[in-house]
């Protein structure tokens, strides 16, 4: 969708949102043990023999310093037992609002995660998914990049490497 932007008065084309449909540990399961486990749009629940992981759908925001748009991010959270249930419990409720802490379980293009980056997961069910925030003090690429921006060139490598790796 071409439009005239508000902030800079040039036309711009939006960019796609890159959205991934499961949580990489779910994408780490065999065929079969996907089908014995539960995955929606917004939901994914794994359970194994001693544990049972529980994720949700959300989004995250990445500003782009020199550029009027940012880049959004369809990406996924675990949450805690608590959590989670209080979250599917009032999925429907317009009134809900919590915080949760989270742990990031969505891998992106061009960072290497060791392990996985404590998050904070805003509800506010009046606008749709929940909102994502990296803990600012987490030392990592990716955090310091959310709370100081990527340049316009980074976010359309972004862009390109989701859209060609959905091609293969």
């Amino acid at each position: 969708m071409k439009y005239i932007c508000e902030c800079c008065g040039e036309e711009k084309e939006d960019w796609p949102a890159l959205a991934y449909n499961s949580p990489y540990y779910y994408t780490c399961l065999s065929e079969e043990e996907q089908k014995n486990n539960e995955l929606t749009s917004d939901l994914c629940v794994v359970e194994e023999t001693e544990h049972t992981h529980r994720f949700v759908r959300a989004v995250l925001i990445q500003e782009v310093v020199d550029d009027c748009r940012d880049l959004d991010y369809g990406i996924w959270v675990s949450l805690s037992e608590k959590s989670f249930n209080e979250y599917v419990e009032n999925y429907d409720n317009k009134e809900f609002e919590a915080e949760y802490f989270g742990w990031l379980s969505t891998y992106l293009p061009d960072y290497d995660f060791p392990e996985s980056i404590p998050t904070t997961v805003v509800v506010n069910n009046t606008i749709g998914r929940p909102f994502v925030f990296p803990h600012q003090d987490y030392e990592h690429p990716f955090v310091h990049d959310f709370y100081n921006g990527i340049t316009k060139e980074e976010a359309e490598k972004r862009i390109n490497w989701v859209l060609n790796a959905e091609k293969n």
